[in-house]
């Protein structure tokens, strides 16, 4: 069995002060993939001792940052999607928001790993939703091209999209909000219908609401389960076939959190 966890931690130090590493000892898991890590190299790699790591920090401090750290061993490592185009929005859509990993499995096989952090964008700021989209162009052709392959593959992090109503506690009030307009959640249809991916948070969670993965730090969001579900692993079919528990790792109260997203888990009989 290979437990492979996804998490936006909210900053990586932050996240350790708050227990994460008391998180990680208790469900000991295989994989990590950590989105908006927030920090330079030698303090992942300080943290994260004794893991296989590959990190991709963002060009901006303080901002984004992606990281696979693996108990097995890794092969390979890929790094971004890619130059943008001239006159491109700032901040730079590629930056810190895409690590894959090819890992050695114990029977010889091979599992591709992607941590991803999508872009959350913002209404208000039409520049933001064009970096967005930009970048959801870009995934959705990398996606294409690592479903091609036949491989065992999953693309895990925050997406920063609800994908349909169930994913979402107020939907009403949310239809004009980034991260449930209709443009974006059509990229994650076309992910689905016809790259082929899974969504096991969906197939093994039942038909809804939630389970939720992200609630603002903000007043009674947490207690009341108002939350969004953006956190995902996406798995190719070969690899889909194989999971055998899903879970979210909600944490037992508000001030236990650790970050304001809960990791996503999912265990796979490799």
């Amino acid at each position: 069995m290979l437990t492979l966890a996804t998490a936006n931690v909210n900053g990586i130090r932050a996240a350790y002060r708050r227990g994460m590493d008391a998180w990680i000892a208790s469900r000991t898991p295989d994989v990590l993939l950590l989105q908006e890590v927030r920090a330079p190299d030698s303090v992942v790699n300080d943290l994260l001792e004794g893991w296989h790591v590959a990190h991709q920090a963002c060009d901006i401090k303080g901002r984004a940052g992606v990281a696979v750290a693996s108990r097995l061993p890794v092969s390979a490592v890929r790094v971004g999607l890619g130059a943008g185009w001239a006159g491109e929005p700032e901040p730079p859509v590629d930056t810190g928001r895409w690590v894959e990993a090819d890992l050695e499995l114990p029977d010889g096989g091979r599992l591709t790993v992607v941590s991803a952090y999508i872009h959350s964008g913002t209404v208000s700021q039409p520049e933001t939703m064009v970096a967005k989209y930009a970048y959801l162009e870009k995934v959705t052709a990398r996606l294409r091209e690592l479903a091609a392959t036949g491989e065992k593959v999953v693309l895990a992090g925050d997406l920063n999209i609800a994908h349909r109503n169930v994913d979402i506690k107020n939907w009403k009030g949310n239809l004009k909000s980034a991260g449930f307009l209709p443009g974006e959640r059509a990229y994650v249809d076309v992910w689905l219908d016809q790259v082929g991916l899974v969504d096991l948070g969906r197939v093994h969670g039942g038909e809804g609401p939630g389970p939720f993965t992200w609630w603002s730090w903000r007043g009674r969001a947490f207690d009341n389960d108002s939350g969004w579900r953006i956190d995902y692993q996406l798995a190719t079919p070969s690899l889909a076939e194989r999971a055998v528990k899903v879970e979210v790792d909600r944490a037992p109260s508000h001030e236990e959190r650790w970050s304001d997203h809960a990791p996503l888990v999912v265990t796979y009989d490799v």
